[in-house]
Order: C-alpha cells, then structure tokens, then sequence
C-alpha cells in the first residue's frame, strides 16, 4: 500500500491499528498476538525506521508491518497490555522534502519457526521495500496489457468510459489462486473484497459460485475467454457427485474438511446458471472443445436440475427444495419457487438446447427445448399477475401467490439465447411482464442510485435489510439489460448511469456490494469491492446500450444499438472475434445510424446484422450496416450522482412508446417538480404534445398559470434541441404524466 501525504507545514500522522493474526477462517486460531517493536538501534529501544512483530502463541507463526521512516506509539507492558491494544506507526512528514513522496505500509508473515523469526521477517520488508519500483512498474505493465487486450468503448459519457475500464480493472483484481486437495493450481473469481474486523472470515474473500457466474457474461463481453474457461473448469473440479454446482469455497478449504460446513451447495441457482454460462462462454468464444471436453460435467448438471425429485411441486420446474434460490429469509417462512429460480430453469433449458446442438445430440436437444417452452407456458399460468401487470414473487404448493412486488421478474430479459426472447417482443414467449418494466423504472423500485429488491410501498418493505429493501448494483444490473432489451432506452440508461456513478462512491473503480433502500449511503456491512456489482457496468454496456450479441458458431455479431440521441458518435474497441480483434464504430449522419467494423473480419466469415427495423446492408462498407433513426428522437435527462445520505428524488421516465409519427411519454417525478427532456429533430417539424391520464394542460385554480407540459417552439433551426418541459402537480409523494408528442 503506497501513501501519498499533501500537507502545508510540518505535520505529525498516526497509523493506529488493532494487531490481529489469524488463519483465515475456517481454520482454527488460538490466541490473540502480542506487538514488539523491533528497533533497527540496539541502544534506543524505540528508534524510527523499526517494525512491528505481531507474535502468536507458537513460534511458528508470526507478522511485521512498518512504515519505512517511522517510530512506534505507547506500548503498555506486557503484564498490563488490554486484550485489544491498540498499535501505532508514527510518522512526521516535512512538505519542504516529503512532498511527491510515496511512503510504503509494508507487512510480511512467517509460518514456520525459521520464517516468523525477527531477524527473517525484517530482511523480507527489506526486501519488499527495494523491491517496491520494479512491483509497481510491473503492476503497470500488467494493467496496461489487460486494457489494451480487453474490450473498451469511447463515448461522449466519459464518465461511463471510465467506469467501464474500472470494472475490468476491478475484476481483475478479485482473480485468486488456488491450490487443490490434488495439488493442481487454479485460478478462480473470490465474490469481494472487505475487512475481516474481530473476525477471521473475510468480507466475501472467498470463491462464489452465483457470484462469479453472474460476472462471466461480462468477462466474456470484454474478451478474457481464459478466465471465463478457468472459472468454469474451477466449478466443475468442485461439483458435487450428483451434478450439483458449489456456492461458497473458502480459500482455506482444501487445509480443512470443507464439506462439514453447511455453505458448498447451500444455493440452487448456481447450477442452472453454470450452463447458461456455459453455453454463453461456447457462443462467445467458438470454444466447442470445451463443452467435449465436459460433456459429462456439464450433463451431469443437467441431470440434476432435471431431477424429478427436484420438482417438489409437480409443475415440472426445478423449485427451492435444492437450496435457497435468492432470498435467505423471507415473512412467513422461505418460498416454494421463486420466479427467480423458475425464470433460469427456463433459460438454462433453452442454454441446454444449444448445448446439445453444438454437440451434435438432436434428440437431446429437441427435448431441452421443449422442456424451456413448457416452463415458459407454466410460468404464464402460475406467475401471472394481471392487477399488477408483472410476474409475482413466488409460487406456493397450495396454488397461492406470494405477490409482493420484487425486481426478480427482471431475470426474464436476462438471456438472448433462442428460446429466450425478450418479453414483450415479437415471437415473445413470455405474455405477462407488460408493465414490469415501468416498475422497475418507478420510485418503489428505483432509487437514484439503483434497483431495491423490494418495492417501498410493500407492507414487508425496509430499506435496511438484506432482501427486503436494500439497493444491489447486481438488481441494477438485471433491470438495465431488461429496459433495453424491451425498447425502454431512456429508461435503461437511467439505470446503467446508476450503476457507472459508483464507480467513485467508495474505493476507486470498485462499485459497492449493497446500499439503503432510503438514503445515498453503502451499508457499513457492504462489501465495497464487489465482483458481480463491477460486472452490472460491462453487461448492460455492451448487450443494452449497444446491443451487441456475438455468435462464434455462426460467425454473426449483431448490434441492435439504443445509443443516446446526443450521442454523435461511439466506438466499442478491440472485441475479440475467433482470435482477432476490431472495432465497431457508430456515427449518426441525419436520421440514420451507421454502424462499421474494421479491420474488416469479412475474410474470417464474419458478418455484422441487427433486427432493427428497417436495418440495410452499407453500401459503402465491406461490412456495415445504416440503420434508419425516428424523424423526432428524445434526449436523456441528466443522471449525477446524488449526494450522500440523500434521498431518492430524480425525474424519471417509466415508458416510452414509439408508432410512426408519434411517441408517447410516461413520466414521474416527485409532486411540485420540473424537468425536462431533449427532444431532437432529424429535420424541421412541427412537435405537438397531447397530455393523456385525465390530466389537463391549461392553468386552473390547483396549478395557476403553470401547464403540465410544455414545448420550446422559438428554435427553427433543426439542428438544435428542443425543451419538453414538465411541471407535476403539487401535493406530496411521486406524480406521474402520459404525454403524446406528434409530428
């Protein structure tokens, strides 16, 4: 760790920490250490430029930190020390010559006799310490070769430009290394990063299996095919005889009998998540070797998710009997079948499907697919709620419903696979989450800075729990990809920029595990390194806002791209397409929206295509393609980080529905607020508002001399935006407004 001070005179700082020495858990630990300052002068006892040696109880285990410079704080006699005493690291810095300077918190550890001796723990923070500029010159190079191996975009949104570098950087840095019960090293993505505290278990510092399975589609967006083949291959080395896929894997497990603990297999979501991974790494990559290679692994999951006496219901779903499936807890006990489980069991089907395709299993095949339309027809039956207007959270083994309004049904936009269409779409299997969208857009859901689990106008709401209130970038995540893979750009953007903006909240380029339900504040017990919350920037990145879904087997990239409409040009840099890599560029000329790729991987049997309507072949590129714009395009309101501890109070629009000449708006925004929109033109029209809900536009005695919606009309120029301008009613709580724009 290198410290940088910037002080205007003279200054005295103190490092005071709790000495503490553990095995991380689950292994045992006896004892609490004992702080000896080793001084570098054997006449002055408490000299500058020493270390500390934290001793265990044996001789074969001890640490030594220091500061290079300084000298120790009070050290209480032995006899009379505190169980916990606090140790300091004293350090005088002069502005005159420690300015620019960088000052290393050096620690080191000995686990045997020989190594945890004084005289060998001081040589290795000697060591570390004049090894420090070669480490940082080759932690340098490292991170210049991961970025410029890995996908990047170039946006006018700079801010998302960065915090898309950040989340490769930040899963990067949660990589680990392993060494099995057989001796084989691997490489394995650990859930988070935070403080232990009194505890030897780390915050999340261990391997998850939903965790890192949830981060491959984004490890796999930015091109690192290595890790996403090293994840999978460390979850099958750990799969359970029956086919079940792990949970949780401490680092410590191979030193302990891991399997007495209750945490391995404790979840069911992570098995059919393992093969939607599967085949998106397969799709991703062209690898096909891989699924030969575990073919018996991978159908072994299959065969477990399959199981009959997995299906404790009988509506022929793989239910919670397996494990929890989200929720931990839940009032009145923990549900039969969530959606959230039923709507992977689906997709993971229809993920099989490929699956058997590529290995040349037709019947196979036939019979996953069958089995994803099945559970898509019973999910419509079972989950259907139409007051709501979305799917409801779980279903009982009596019949009932639990219909607590929850971000869970968001999964169901989750894959692009065949058989997984987009709610809401043409050839849709799904017919019930008409509305789920705008839920998930609306202040029961969404607050300023991402997506509760549990809306706030439940009775069972509350901001500061687990799964009952709190904000998850993951849920965030989910919704993002949903709103733009339902043709709901602006408010998909809402929820990405969300995502993007905690990339500074709290430790620099690392997006925090979970926040209150009702302030801009992490929890105290969050992870603030958290590995699938830094993949909630990537995935809605690329498969949302452009869209971008890659087929190695048919050597197809499709781009159904809903870049903002200020936004004259993008790029998305350096995607990996069968060993090669190039670039996609986007560039608005009028109302069309030319997408290009180059260099051209034409002469690899790549071809780029997009379902957009109305989608041609450019002319004027070996491989492009013009995609008409709407004469009238909406802009995106601002999206800023709020400030800390403060409520959830943005303008926000919850639907957008588009028909030739016209578009029509919902929007919400807190009562007595204004905001507006930007509304371009591609040529000079004339731009009529129409306001639907019973709502009038003209003054009267509630709201004198104030209409709800407005239009700027001065500009003629075509060239430069309009204002739709929005005024909400004055009362308390969120008012909402249906605007018709028609040109």
């Amino acid at each position: 760790v290198l410290v940088e001070f910037d002080c205007v005179r003279p200054t005295d700082f103190t490092f005071r920490f709790t000495p503490n020495l553990e095995w991380m858990w689950p292994q045992r630990n006896e004892g609490n250490p004992g702080a000896e300052w080793v001084s570098p002068n054997p006449h002055q006892e408490y000299a500058a430029g020493g270390f500390y040696v934290l001793h265990g109880d044996y001789p074969d285990l001890a640490g030594a930190v220091t500061i290079p410079g300084a000298y120790p704080g009070i050290l209480a006699p032995y006899q009379e020390r505190p169980r916990f005493h606090p140790v300091e690291l004293h350090l005088h810095i002069d502005p005159a010559h420690d300015n620019g300077r960088l000052f290393p918190l050096l620690m080191a550890v000995g686990t045997d006799r020989a190594h945890a001796a004084n005289a060998s723990l001081g040589a290795d923070l000697e060591q570390l310490n004049q090894q420090l500029p070669s480490l940082y010159a080759a932690h340098q190079t490292r991170y210049q070769k991961l970025l410029a191996n890995s996908v990047s975009i170039e946006t006018p949104d700079k801010s998302l430009d960065q915090a898309f570098q950040w989340a490769v950087v930040s899963i990067e840095q949660l990589k680990a290394r392993i060494r099995d019960k057989a001796g084989r090293d691997q490489t394995g993505l650990v859930a988070g990063y935070y403080e232990s505290g009194d505890s030897a278990r780390p915050g999340f510092g261990w391997f998850f299996g939903r965790d890192a399975l949830y981060t491959l589609f984004a490890v796999n967006g930015f091109g690192d095919f290595g890790l996403s083949r090293s994840e999978l291959e460390f979850l099958i080395t750990r799969q359970r005889s029956d086919g079940k896929i792990m949970h949780e894997y401490s680092q410590t497990a191979p030193a302990v009998d891991w399997q007495q603990f209750p945490y391995e297999y404790a979840a069911a979501d992570s098995t059919p998540l393992f093969l939607l991974a599967v085949a998106d790494y397969v799709r991703s990559s062209g690898d096909v070797d891989f699924l030969r290679t575990h073919r018996d692994a991978i159908e072994k999951a299959w065969a477990f998710e399959t199981d009959p006496a997995h299906d404790t219901g009988h509506d022929g779903i793989y239910d919670n009997s397996q494990g929890t499936g989200w929720v931990e807890s839940w009032p009145g006990g923990l549900p039969h079948q969530e959606i959230y489980l039923a709507l992977l069991d689906q997709q993971a089907s229809a993920a099989m499907a490929q699956i058997e395709d590529l290995l040349g299993n037709k019947e196979k095949s036939a019979t996953a697919r069958l089995r994803a339309q099945r559970i898509a027809q019973t999910i419509n039956g079972e989950y259907a709620d139409a007051q709501k207007g979305c799917y409801t959270f779980s279903h009982n083994l009596d019949g009932s419903q639990d219909r607590t309004t929850t971000v869970y049904p968001a999964l169901a936009w989750w894959s692009d696979l065949p058989g997984t269409s987009a709610p809401g779409g043409e050839g849709s299997i799904f017919t019930q989450p008409k509305d789920c969208l705008s839920q998930f857009a609306s202040a029961a859901l969404n607050t300023d800075w991402g997506l509760r689990d549990v809306a706030n106008s439940e009775k069972v709401y509350d901001g500061m729990s687990y799964h009952k209130g709190s904000v998850w970038p993951l849920f965030t995540g989910w919704a993002a990809l949903a709103e733009y893979r339902g043709g709901q750009p602006l408010a998909g953007y809402q929820l990405l920029k969300e995502n993007a903006n905690l990339t500074r909240a709290q430790d620099l380029g690392a997006d925090t595990e979970l926040l209150s339900g009702d302030f801009f504040v992490p929890f105290g017990r969050s992870t603030s390194h958290q590995l699938w919350s830094s993949a909630m920037v990537i995935t809605p990145t690329l498969r949302g806002l452009f869209g971008i879904s890659i087929d190695a087997q048919t050597k197809a990239i499709t781009v159904n791209p809903h870049l903002p409409a200020g936004w004259k040009e993008a790029a998305v840099r350096n995607i990996q397409l069968s060993g090669n890599s190039s670039d996609l560029t986007f560039e608005r000329e009028g109302a069309t929206l030319r997408v290009s790729i180059s260099p051209t991987p034409a002469r690899f049997g790549w071809q780029l295509r997009s379902d957009a309507p109305g989608a041609k072949t450019d002319k004027n590129k070996q491989v492009g393609l013009v995609l008409p714009l709407p004469t009238v395009e909406l802009g995106d309101p601002s999206h800023d980080i709020p400030l800390l501890g403060a409520r959830t109070s943005s303008f926000r629009v919850l639907n957008e529905k588009w028909e030739s000449g016209k578009v029509t708006i919902i929007a919400e925004g807190e009562a007595g607020s204004s905001a507006v929109i930007p509304v371009l033109r591609h040529k000079l029209v004339k731009v009529r508002i129409d306001v639907g809900s019973g709502l009038s536009n003209e003054a009267d005695d509630t709201h004198p001399g104030v209409a709800l919606v407005g239009i700027d009309t001065a500009f003629r120029d075509p060239t430069l935006p309009l204002g739709l301008n929005f005024h909400f009613p004055p009362g308390t709580g969120w008012k909402t407004i249906t605007v018709t724009l028609a040109w």
